[in-house]
């Protein structure tokens, strides 16, 4: 009975000792996979990392979109500089038409004056008045701002502006036959419109109206 006892207990003792055995395999194993996930995952970044051939190709097109950026700030400083300088005193400028404007007005007042018809007084106040808007004609001019020649000319919306049509069979519509106000340039920028009066052929209701007429004359 006492051997079979011992049998047991060997056997049993064997069993434990081979399940400590497995475990410890186990256990070997798991850490061991642990370690090769650890190792794997420590190297993924070094596998992603950009090479050094990338790494600069990278940076020469940062620097050439740099350098590209720069020179686009430096030309539009540039060109920002050159309209300050020529176009700078835009606003002076188109208040000091006005100087024109008055003189005009003041010369067409006198002139429609009765009591100063054919007098000498008008006669020679009409003439400084016309030395003074040549005077100033002349330093605009100095100063890149001219008047804009447009009688007798195609209507041009860059440059005129209509303010009245005019019956004129003579002339081809949309010419310019009347200057209610002068326009001025400054350089190659549009300083103040002409206001003008432009052609246009007579109705062709009036036309038939007079054929009419003229035949029942007959």
């Amino acid at each position: 009975m006492e051997k079979e006892e011992n049998l047991n207990q060997d056997d049993n003792t064997k069993q434990s000792t081979e399940d400590n055995s497995n475990t410890e395999k186990l256990l070997k194993e798991d850490q061991t996979n642990i370690n090769k996930d650890e190792m794997s995952a420590e190297a993924t970044p070094e596998e992603t990392e950009a090479s050094p051939e990338e790494k600069i190709k990278e940076l020469e097109d940062k620097l050439a979109r740099t350098f590209a950026e720069m020179e686009n700030q430096r030309r539009r400083f540039e060109k920002e500089k050159d309209d300050a300088f020529d176009y700078g005193g835009f606003t002076f400028a188109k208040e000091a038409l006005n100087l024109i404007d008055n003189l005009e007005r003041s010369k067409l007042i006198l002139e429609s004056d009765e009591t100063l018809k054919e007098t000498e007084a008008l006669k020679k106040t009409l003439e400084h008045l016309e030395i003074i808007n040549k005077d100033l004609i002349s330093i605009f001019t100095k100063n890149n701002i001219r008047p804009i020649d447009c009688l007798n000319k195609k209507l041009d919306p860059n440059l005129h502006q209509a303010m009245m049509e005019i019956e004129d069979d003579e002339k081809e519509p949309g010419t310019i036959i009347q200057e209610v106000q002068k326009g001025f340039m400054i350089k190659e920028r549009l300083l103040r419109p002409s206001l003008v009066g432009v052609s246009k052929k007579k109705d062709q209701k009036d036309e038939e109206n007079k054929e009419n007429k003229e035949n029942l004359d007959k």
